[in-house]
């Protein structure tokens, strides 16, 4: 769950929501300047599916004592997010291979990029135990793409991993976008020509109205929607914030982005 401060509460938002906004970044994605990407259809899913592991975990989400909120994804202990991400490539099989292959990648991922988890010696076995087998379980999905005359020249490593880093760009993106964040920036984009960072910056410090640079997309602005539940009040009981949050108010989020202009850049 991600959690945008409002000035009557708190939206929340969930994974699936922000891993859907992260697909229309994917197929808005690409220039001259950034280049496209291939298998297109199964690297878009594979963004829209990253976070399906959390779907068992919205529909119950667990109380944060400390803020009397739901926990959002940063606040959950290493055990649970592993526990989610265990789930999740069962969750996308169904969908196909590559995408399952670059959700698998994301949530690996993840765990090497923030290793907070290194500091609990129970949470050490856990995740080293998921990393080893989903390590295992990518090569077999990357020996059976190569096997199959249509995924072969899309199988690489070097054009998996380009993937991956896209998956991971889009990931952040949204976040920011769905966070209400006003300055940020990504690095290790892949353009067309290498990497670059992408700095994300709101106008007249409005974070539905945003400026991007350098231009990732194909449009010449963009205009994203995504909900949340409203929660206008704190809870000291799991069942009762669960309760609340089923039957809150929903609010719908519209934010523009556009290329930075000579102005903007002023």
């Amino acid at each position: 769950m991600l959690h945008r401060p409002l000035p009557t509460g708190l939206l929340c938002i969930t994974q699936p929501t922000h891993a859907w906004l992260a697909g229309q970044l994917a197929r808005a994605w690409g220039n001259a300047d950034f280049g496209t990407f291939a298998p297109w259809p199964e690297v878009c899913l594979g963004a829209e599916l990253h976070d399906i592991g959390w779907l068992r975990w919205e529909p119950q989400p667990t109380l944060n004592l400390q803020t009397g909120y739901p926990h959002s994804f940063t606040e959950l202990p290493p055990q649970v997010s592993v526990e989610i991400w265990t789930g999740a490539k069962q969750l996308a099989m169904p969908f196909g291979r590559y995408a399952t292959l670059l959700v698998s990648l994301h949530g690996t991922g993840l765990f090497h990029r923030f290793t907070g988890w290194q500091r609990s010696l129970e949470a050490i076995d856990r995740v080293q135990t998921y990393l080893n087998q989903e390590a295992e379980f990518q090569q077999h999905l990357i020996a059976q793409l190569r096997a199959d005359l249509h995924y072969e020249g899309m199988a690489t490593p070097e054009v998996i991993d380009r993937n991956r880093q896209l998956v991971a760009t889009w990931d952040t993106l949204s976040l920011m976008i769905c966070m209400g964040v006003r300055q940020s920036k990504v690095a290790d984009v892949p353009s067309a020509n290498g990497k670059t960072t992408l700095t994300l910056a709101a106008i007249a410090n409005d974070p539905t109205r945003l400026t991007l640079d350098p231009w990732p997309f194909q449009a010449e602005s963009m205009t994203l929607k995504f909900e949340g539940r409203i929660l206008s009040q704190t809870f000291s009981d799991e069942a009762m914030m669960r309760s609340s949050l089923q039957t809150a108010p929903w609010m719908t989020i519209s934010t523009t982005i556009t290329p930075v202009s000579g102005g903007d850049r002023d």
